[in-house]
């Protein structure tokens, strides 16, 4: 715990925190539109932005920032038209983001720890400037998400009712969108653009073993996404490890623990329930 007392480790720790607590909050809504990997889609269009940032010497996340809403707002123009499919979309955000990236990149004298430090993340180099961006923007997120829950919900549940219902769907979904591309650049600097994506995901699929409702799996989301953040930061600092990898694996093994627990405990409740009575499974009911 000795190494918290620097600066820099205060601002890593913080800025994973609020990474931690935002992009599951995000992630919750991705999951039921099923776009689980538009994160990593986006995150390919942030490296765009991060080569033109380096290229253009100004501010790689702020420049990504902008490149990856526009990204993401034409992509869900593209969608919502009908003129291409979803998972064709999110072909487009890969290889056109990718390549655009590389070049760019390549164009500017940037080295290949500078390229790294923002496709794995890099915590420990996060500058006070960027802990202001990451906490103003991750704040905007988690309120946002949180404010906007029925009208969210409603959307990702079932697109057709929220539009007879009266809700301004395009414009939800564009918020998501532009949601989604800012949490993928601000979490940058924390877990790297290549493992935003699971960040976002895999402390919701955590919930969902042992919630049934919304509201509950997107609390135990957010929980789950805090602790792999914050102990996460803590095996990197002890263990001298990649820190955005670290809060992943870590995410990972909350995913398995917790799903094995759920496994072992349905069937204690098969073999204790009397034949013929029907045991509820998590997955089988309807998130609300």
């Amino acid at each position: 715990m000795e190494l918290f007392q620097y600066p820099y480790m205060q601002r890593a720790l913080i800025g994973a925190l609020v990474i931690g607590l935002a992009a599951p909050a995000l992630g919750i809504y991705l999951v039921q539109r099923r776009l689980t990997l538009i994160g990593d889609g986006i995150g390919h269009v942030a490296l765009t932005g991060v080569g033109a940032g380096l290229l253009l010497n100004r501010s790689p996340v702020l420049v990504a920032v902008v490149v990856a809403t526009l990204g993401a707002i034409t992509i869900e123009l593209v969608r919502a038209r009908g003129r291409t499919s979803g998972d064709l979309a999110l072909a487009l955000l890969f290889y056109g983001g990718i390549a655009g990236g590389v070049m760019l990149v390549g164009l500017s004298d940037a080295t290949s720890a500078n390229l790294n430090a923002y496709l794995f993340g890099s915590l420990t180099t996060i500058s006070p400037q960027d802990l202001i961006t990451i906490a103003v923007l991750g704040a905007a997120i988690l309120v946002t998400m949180l404010a906007l829950r029925p009208a969210l919900f409603a959307v990702c549940h079932d697109e057709e009712y929220a539009r007879v219902a009266g809700l301004p769907v395009r414009t939800l979904n564009l918020l998501l969108a532009v949601a989604t591309a800012v949490t993928v650049t601000i979490a940058m600097r924390a877990v790297g653009v290549l493992l935003i994506s699971a960040l976002m995901v895999v402390p919701v699929a955590t919930a969902q073993q042992v919630t049934r409702g919304f509201r509950s799996t997107m609390t135990a989301a957010m929980a789950l996404g805090l602790f792999a953040a914050g102990a996460g930061v803590w095996v990197a600092a002890t263990a001298d490890t990649a820190p955005g990898a670290s809060v992943v694996l870590l995410a990972i093994a909350s995913f398995l623990v917790v799903a094995l627990a759920a496994a072992g405990w349905r069937t204690l409740r098969r073999r204790s329930t009397p034949t013929g009575t029907p045991v509820p499974e998590p997955h089988e009911v309807v998130l609300r």
